[in-house]
């Protein structure tokens, strides 16, 4: 792996799957770009929890494309890195399509993170006006999914 690059959403997800794998209960992994930590809950259900500090040295491309993402107002963003899916299950149909109107806590789609899955609400009212992330596409925290107008 390049030193100057960021981890992608594979390596997250990788590094997820690892962990809900093992008997640990947290994992806390420092480098001199990024601090990720993940620890289970410790209820009944096991549920992860992730933090995540990106260290001052990070590559400029990243953190311009962050800035792009996050100063984009029509574009509905991914909460998190995961996967992206469009519909709630193989088969079904999609949950917007081009075209439909949305209110703030219509769900577009889901994000499936360390196989938790995570709804993504559009965030504001307006009309899908375009679908930009193909369906089970890996993502990265802040990416835009959808544009409404």
């Amino acid at each position: 792996m390049n030193d100057d690059l960021p981890l992608t959403a594979e390596d997250i997800a990788e590094i997820a799957a690892i962990i809900e794998a093992s008997p640990y209960r947290e994992l806390d992994l420092s480098t001199r770009r990024f601090r990720l930590r993940l620890a289970r809950g410790d209820g009944a259900e096991t549920s992860l929890t992730q933090e995540w500090q990106w260290a001052g040295s990070a590559p400029e491309a990243a953190i311009a494309a962050d800035a792009e993402h996050s100063a984009d107002p029509d574009a509905v963003a991914a909460p998190l890195p995961g996967t992206f899916y469009h519909a709630p299950q193989p088969g079904a149909p999609p949950f917007v399509a081009v075209g439909d109107a949305v209110g703030p806590e219509t769900v577009v789609g889901i994000v499936e993170t360390m196989k938790l899955m995570n709804p993504v609400h559009a965030g504001r009212a307006g009309t899908v006006a375009g679908i930009l992330v193909p369906n089970a596409t890996m993502v990265a925290k802040g990416e835009p999914l959808i544009r409404l107008s």
